[in-house]
């Protein structure tokens, strides 16, 4: 039972509760660094690597962080372990880091990754949490690398600086293919996910770190708990 728990928390990112397709959480970084799939798994690795230690670091600190302070303590844990990544990026791989760019200090405020630390590691022990990362990490770089696939086919005519098509649509390397291959991409999950008969959020409630106190989260509940009782 343990084991099927522990798979459940490190599968349902990839497709059920993907963080970019079915969330729609790090659309910024998603839309911006997917112009190539060398960009794309540079940022996915580095975002995973992030997710993993942030959540078992918070996960093991839940208990002595107070209420009041839990979100910049998670920002503070975050912004450390971006900064260690950064500087083994730009030691032992320098040319993503300057294909990244601004993009890879700015992991320490990717929503996916707070999202995660309040919604899931800051409640739940290190284990689960670290299997939470995990699988949010491989979703979040297999929809990038999925995307960066697409645009740099398209348009450029090549894969990892190999050409494979004559023809160039170079739309799909600027931002309106960005966000034409992005809508692509959520219609097919949105259509896998309902297949498959699972209920596709309409709200990434879920990942958002202020939905505890959001009115909004609170009257959905609300109207939940009144049909039940009425029922």
């Amino acid at each position: 039972m343990e084991k099927r728990s522990y798979l459940k928390e490190f599968t349902k990112g990839i497709v059920k509760e993907n963080p970019v397709l079915c969330l729609v959480l790090g659309t910024c970084p998603t839309l911006a660094v997917t112009t190539s799939a060398f960009n794309a798994i540079g940022m996915g690795v580095a975002a995973t690597a992030v997710l993993i230690c942030s959540n078992a670091v918070i996960s093991a600190l839940r208990r002595f962080i107070p209420d009041k302070v839990r979100i910049p303590a998670y920002i503070t844990i975050i912004a450390g372990f971006v900064t260690i990544v950064q500087m083994i990026v730009k030691a032992y791989a320098p040319a993503i880091n300057d294909s990244l760019g601004i993009y890879l200090p700015l992991i320490v405020v990717n929503c996916i990754i707070l999202g995660r630390a309040e919604m899931f590691a800051g409640k739940n022990p290190v284990i689960p949490s670290i299997l939470d990362g995990l699988g949010m990490g491989v979703g979040f770089t297999a929809a990038l690398l999925l995307m960066g696939i697409i645009r740099e086919l398209l348009g450029s005519g090549a894969i990892f600086g190999i050409q494979l098509l004559p023809v160039q649509i170079l739309i799909f390397i600027l931002p309106p293919g960005g966000f034409f291959v992005f809508g692509m991409l959520i219609m097919l999950a949105n259509k896998l996910n309902t297949r498959a008969g699972k209920k596709v959020k309409s709200t990434p409630c879920d990942g958002c770190p202020m939905a505890a106190s959001c009115s909004q989260k609170s009257c959905e509940n609300g109207e939940k708990e009144a049909a039940e009782n009425v029922g």
